[in-house]
């Protein structure tokens, strides 16, 4: 009997498979947030109202345990290539080019397809204009070309790098909140879209510090929420919250939503460091740590605890996703696969993309839960790594005899709280040499770079 119930849930995602690529090519509208914690949402216990993220949950499929990197360039270079940022040498913030120049990426991909494509917010893969959003595959690209911005002057930090708002690599002056430019812009380029099939990419800089809201978002702020961080902190939230809706409002009104594929989630865990970075230009920001909310998961951003590399994640496509939860490992890294997929690309013959992920649209559209795997990580500077299968997760950090080792059972343990290294040394030495396997391919796409 259960071999029969797996062959017919098989089948369906076969035939689901089947009706993707026989109809028209989605859109896909892929939605990231900035520092945006575990648990800085309201359906994950969040203390800012989310409702636009509330009503998408109930509509969507929910990824449990969805993977990213600890830190922003990473996580956007896994997703534009499907591999591991450690291949490329990145696994920090940085404004040098991140990819070389020929790297495939998922909007190179679609855009063979016919697709059009767009990105709208933070790049953060080369703060150059010819190391642009440009020259990797997107036909239009507005926002920060580095890093997070000041809300109100769009500036990065002080530098060669700080004048860095653009449109189409050419640098540009405007006025107005951040979240509010990067919403306006995707609005236009969606209300000019005609017949072909689009890659709409929105990553917002919310909530990454400075945070610095407008008057008419901190006096929605609830009462409950005290201290001046905490709540320009919480209007943020409901700030990027609220353009969300617009961005589903406008798929509505045009009449795209029933044949758009939208994914929504975040670069990495929650943050606590200072608001009032001073190596930002002086804008009166509030002063203080940011509040970020990673509960009840273990650590934060920069870390290898599930705090810092585990993201609120929706997939959302009606009709097509029936909603509820997808409790298997994801990773950024699957993205590129998965949406090649939808989308119809295939890998040319004989072409070795080296994708690290896979395709998660058999699973996600009804078949059955994918093969376990496993999952690597990189640290800024490497001066961690981690790799995770099964119930377990091996943490290395540091060199030599002060290496720390860290083993947890995520199963029994999902905060975290209990290091069986000592008492499991035969799974130590299994993951261990499991890790070093997958970390002999860091930075073997460097050279192509150089």
């Amino acid at each position: 009997m259960q071999n029969q119930r797996l062959f017919f849930r098989m089948l369906l995602a076969s035939a689901l498979a089947a009706s993707v690529h026989a109809a028209a090519p989605p859109n896909i509208v892929f939605i990231l947030a900035d520092d945006l914690g575990w648990a800085d949402v309201a359906f994950h216990g969040g203390n800012a109202p989310t409702p636009c993220l509330d009503r998408l949950v109930a509509e969507s499929v929910e990824l449990t345990r969805h993977y990213v990197a600890p830190v922003c360039t990473p996580t956007r270079s896994a997703l534009m290539t499907g591999r591991y940022w450690s291949r490329f040498g990145v696994t920090s913030p940085q404004n040098e080019r991140a990819l070389p120049a020929d790297t495939l990426t998922l909007p190179k991909a679609l855009k063979s397809l016919g697709y059009e494509t767009c990105l709208t917010g933070k790049w953060h893969l080369g703060s150059k204009p010819e190391w642009g959003p440009k020259q990797y595959g997107f036909d239009h690209s507005y926002g920060s070309m580095a890093g997070g911005v000041g809300p109100y002057d769009h500036r990065y930090k002080t530098g060669p790098y700080s004048v860095t708002w653009h449109r189409n690599g050419e640098l540009i002056t405007e006025t107005g909140h951040v979240t509010d430019l990067i919403t306006e812009e995707a609005l236009k380029w969606l209300e000019q879209r005609k017949a072909a099939p689009f890659f709409l990419y929105v990553p917002f800089t919310a909530v990454h510090l400075p945070v610095k809201e407008p008057k008419a978002w901190l006096d929605q702020v609830p009462a409950a929420i005290t201290g001046e961080v905490a709540r320009h902190y919480a209007a943020c939230v409901m700030h990027l919250d609220h353009s969300i809706s617009r961005l589903l409002a406008a798929l509505e009104k045009n009449g795209q939503r029933d044949n758009t594929l939208v994914i929504f989630t975040s670069d990495n865990g929650g943050s606590t460091a200072q608001n009032n970075d001073r190596q930002y230009p002086p804008d009166n920001y509030p002063e203080g740590k940011l509040p970020g909310n990673n509960l009840p998961l273990r650590g934060q951003k920069g870390q290898l605890y599930e705090g810092g590399i585990r993201a609120p994640t929706l997939v959302h496509w009606p009709g097509k996703l029936k909603p509820g939860k997808f409790n298997s490992p994801a990773h950024i890294i699957d993205w590129m696969p998965t949406l090649c997929e939808v989308a119809g690309w295939r890998v040319p013959a004989g072409a070795n993309l080296k994708w690290d992920g896979r395709s998660l649209w058999p699973a996600l559209s009804g078949g059955a839960a994918p093969e376990p795997r496993a999952l690597y990580w990189a640290a800024p500077g490497f001066r961690a790594r981690a790799v995770q299968h099964l119930d377990w997760k091996l943490i290395l950090s540091g060199q030599g005899e002060a290496q720390k080792t860290e083993l947890f059972n995520l199963q029994e343990d999902p905060g975290e709280t209990k290091n069986l290294a000592s008492s499991q040394s035969d799974k130590v030495a299994a993951l261990r040499a499991l890790l070093q396997q997958i970390a002999e391919h860091d930075r073997d796409a460097v050279a192509a770079k150089e």
